[in-house]
């Protein structure tokens, strides 16, 4: 039988069939590592897609949350500005009611003071000619004349004239002397009056009756008294004949 010899130093010769196995383990090998790294590469491709993916289904919700907001806030601000449109609208209905109420109140005001103020203005006239006519019969009074007949008559006459008593210098004087003959004391003691009882007194025969009821306010209350006799006289005249100038008996 052969026997094997190696020769120190040196590595036997490769066969064919080493040469082979060694082939076909260097390619399973190879293969083995390939398998064994491409499900590293298709696990690291997945996790960038899913990661890559993961931000755009994160970043939808925030919009959908800013739209509602957005909208909610054209909702209030459209709510304030009605609000707003309201208050102003009642405040200028209240306004023209206040300035309707003022123009009522001052209707009403005007037809309130309307009457006082027409009294008021009676109250003055009156007033006026009130004070006029004491004016008139205080300067007819205050004025000289002289004690006598021409006297007493100027004096009446300027009394009636502020008193608007009608009646002249020449009517008066004609009529005093047919009744008294110009004596203011004179009293007739015969006619119907004396009978009864309430006989003509003074420069133009006055009984007291008329004296009372034709006295012309300023004069004297004593139907003796000239100027009050010729006054009331003349007064009485004038609501009965006009004036004494129509009177051309007695009367």
């Amino acid at each position: 039988m052969t026997k094997n010899t190696r020769t120190p130093g040196h590595s036997p010769k490769l066969t064919k069939l080493h040469k082979l196995s060694v082939a076909g383990v260097a390619t399973l090998g190879a293969a083995t590592l390939a398998f064994s790294l491409a499900p590293s590469h298709t696990q690291t491709t997945t996790s960038d897609a899913a990661v890559s993916a993961a931000p755009v289904a994160f970043s939808q919700q925030p919009i959908k949350n800013v739209q509602a907001r957005l909208t909610d806030q054209q909702a209030g601000a459209s709510l304030k500005t009605q609000a707003i449109e309201a208050k102003k609208k009642a405040a200028d209905d209240a306004a023209k009611k206040a300035a309707e109420n003022v123009h009522t109140v001052q209707a009403a005001s005007r037809s309130v003071q309307r009457p006082a103020i027409e009294t008021v203005a009676m109250k003055t006239y009156a007033t006026k000619t009130y004070t006029t006519k004491t004016a008139a019969t205080t300067t007819a009074a205050t004025k000289k004349y002289a004690n006598n007949l021409d006297g007493w008559i100027r004096q009446s006459l300027d009394i009636m004239k502020r008193r608007g008593i009608p009646g002249s210098y020449n009517g008066l004087h004609r009529n005093i002397m047919r009744e008294s003959s110009g004596n203011p004391m004179a009293i007739n003691g015969w006619d119907i009056n004396a009978i009864n009882g309430i006989p003509s007194k003074g420069l133009l025969q006055v009984i007291p009756p008329t004296f009372k009821a034709y006295h012309v306010p300023g004069t004297s209350w004593n139907i003796y008294d000239p100027v009050a006799n010729i006054t009331a006289a003349a007064n009485y005249a004038a609501d009965k004949y006009g004036s004494m100038d129509n009177v051309n008996s007695a009367y």
